[in-house]
């Protein structure tokens, strides 16, 4: 198994941690589920399985094709496990530089004080001298927490992530980026409360906090397990720069250069394409909402694990986006005949220049970014409240304009209150209608290559005695004879049009007859 990442949850997760590697069953248990014994051991023998080892054995295809819909059913029964939490201490990152969050915070640890459990409170630790957090207040009031309440550090989140088992955030999408920066390898499950201004990962209202928590320390959470990036900068040489942790994307541009960019795009070491634009946005499915799609990429859910490849301002027609699997790993090369340099950009935090001859490599991280999840359509309510996804008006029923003795008349004849459901009533029927089109001819015929002179007509049922309106070269048109021709529309299936003329029509007549007919 050392070859499959390992989610990083922290070792207080029983879901994931303190059971051994084949976790299957002791998810489904935690779901309501009682496995039998059998199903216990088909799960633990296709965990075996996926050792790369024991993947190179196998010998036939409907062995392998079961290893591949047992890996499918593993991580569908995962996202559905609910994680029981064993909280002893949880974090709370906020901006400590908002006054009002800065309330909000102490409204938040008073009331994990208030429920008398022995939980250690971290919170930053420029809020201990804030008068407004009032540190030594709420020591006064609850004395018990005076070895509860301690101080996280930059410093103390990196060297010992795994102290937290709850992380709490305070803020928008932004707070949440923070936390990621923070934690670089295990991360705790994230519960975000929304407070700023964006809101794709944040949905949980904050004034129903109280609620939420209580549900998330008694009941346990249910996580989306978040992919992330491990991206590392090379040099020339082949010497490593710097190794960033992303949530959202890497972004690799020309930067302040005047030029385009030529930048070599390779798929496990395979030259897959040579960009030439702005530059390239790699992007989670998290990161999908973000600059990706600004730049025309696609929305991804995060259940899907893939890599999303977007250019920025292509000098071309044909480069469109494109999404790759997760397991691939992508390098971004500037070549050495480059005309400029180029930059990498982690989450819009850190910068850093990639020179001729440079590359950045990306590849699915180990360390999954797990925030709680409150509904199922949780990513569609996020994605239609911030970039109203197929939002638009729907019609009015026409009731409402009625006015005078004909609103009356209405609602003499029709309750009111009834009103509502007759509607309703009509709608149902509007989306049961449909043209039925299975009587009607297709329109193709089998006509043979050479037919006598008037036999196409005979095969078509065509009246070659009724004359018809032919139009010349010159665009100007001729009523030759007389004709009726009753045709079904096929805009309405009950509408029919008639066309009326004979022999003696003149060109003015037709023009005056043309005017009178009624489509």
């Amino acid at each position: 198994m050392s070859d499959i990442p390992r989610p990083g949850l922290g070792p207080r997760l029983s879901v994931l941690s303190r059971t051994p590697p084949p976790t299957l069953p002791h998810s489904l248990h935690q779901m309501g589920r009682k496995p039998s014994v059998q199903k216990q051991k088909e799960a633990s023998k296709m965990l075996q399985k996926l050792h790369k080892e024991e993947l190179k054995q196998v010998r036939s295809h409907t062995d392998l094709a079961q290893t591949a819909n047992g890996v499918r059913m593993l991580t569908k029964n995962l996202a559905k496990a609910t994680i029981q939490l064993h909280v002893r201490a949880i974090m709370i990152v906020t901006k400590a530089r908002d006054n009002s969050l800065t309330y909000l915070t102490r409204e938040v640890v008073e009331w994990l004080f208030s429920r008398g459990e022995n939980i250690t409170v971290y919170v930053d630790h420029k809020l201990r001298a804030l008068s407004r957090f009032d540190a030594q207040g709420i020591l006064e009031t609850y004395p018990e927490a005076a070895s509860l309440l301690k101080f996280w550090t930059k410093r103390m989140v990196v060297q010992n992530p795994e102290r937290f088992d709850l992380c709490i955030t305070l803020g928008g999408d932004g707070t949440v980026l923070h936390v990621l920066n923070l934690f670089q390898t295990i991360v705790p499950p994230v519960i975000s409360f929304a407070l700023g201004l964006l809101g794709f990962l944040t949905n949980f209202r904050f004034e129903q906090f109280r609620k939420r928590m209580t549900s998330v320390l008694d009941t346990g959470v249910r996580a989306y397990m978040r992919m992330r990036f491990t991206c590392r900068v090379f040099g020339a040489d082949n010497r490593l720069i710097i190794e960033q942790q992303v949530l959202n994307e890497l972004v690799v541009d020309r930067g302040p250069s005047p030029y385009v960019t030529n930048l070599e795009l390779y798929g496990d070491g395979s030259l897959l394409t040579v960009a030439q634009a702005d530059g390239l946005i790699i992007a989670t499915p998290t990161g999908s909402t973000a600059y990706s799609l600004s730049a025309g990429g696609s929305l991804v859910h995060p259940g899907v694990s893939a890599i999303s490849v977007t250019p920025i301002c292509p000098h071309t027609l044909s480069f469109r986006p494109i999404l790759l699997p997760d397991g691939m790993l992508l390098k971004v090369k500037v070549p050495t005949g480059s005309r400029a340099t180029a930059w990498a950009l982690f989450d819009g935090k850190v910068r850093t220049e990639l020179k001729k001859g440079y590359y950045v490599t990306v590849q699915a991280s180990s360390y999954p970014f797990p925030t709680v999840r409150l509904l199922k359509t949780e990513y569609f309510d996020s994605v239609s409240r911030n970039l109203n996804w197929n939002a638009r008006e729907q019609q009015k029923p026409f009731a409402l304009y009625l006015t005078g003795n004909t609103k009356s008349a209405f609602e003499k004849k029709h309750n009111p209150n009834d009103i509502a459901e007759t509607l309703a009533e009509l709608a149902a029927r509007e989306e049961g209608f449909d043209i039925d089109y299975s009587s009607e001819d297709s329109g193709e015929y089998d006509v043979p290559e050479e037919l006598p002179t008037g036999a196409l007509d005979e095969e078509l049922n065509f009246d070659s005695s009724v004359p018809f309106f032919s139009v010349h070269e010159n665009g100007e048109g001729s009523l030759v004879g007389s004709f009726v021709d009753n045709r079904t529309c096929y805009a309405h299936p009950n509408a029919t049009v008639s066309l009326h003329g004979d022999s003696a029509t003149t060109p003015e007549t037709l023009e005056s007859e043309l005017e009178r007919l009624e489509f």
